[in-house]
């Protein structure tokens, strides 16, 4: 299993919290297997995301998709996200 995290600063939690939900039914058609938001306690704002997939090749297929870049526009999405891969061992 690979895990996909994702830390962005967001301009308004809940209406990136709304994008985001409206979001799942993709995630899942494309490989998302399980997901988890975290929220830094000091920055509402400052939002991590967790997606997992079955291999590596699915999850970064995920973060080249042009619909993920739309949504995380629509979000509020402020800059560059830092984006990095995990395997679970």
């Amino acid at each position: 299993m690979t895990t996909l995290f994702v830390r962005h600063a967001v301009s308004d939690y809940a209406s990136w919290r709304k994008v985001y939900d409206a979001f799942a039914d993709f995630q899942q058609a494309n490989g998302v297997t399980a997901e988890a938001v975290y929220q830094a306690l000091d920055d509402p704002n400052d939002v991590t995301v967790t997606h997992d997939f079955a291999t590596l090749e699915a999850a970064q297929a995920f973060t080249k998709l042009d619909e993920l870049r739309t949504a995380m526009q629509s979000g509020g999405v402020v800059g560059t996200p830092t984006v990095w891969f995990t395997n679970k061992v």
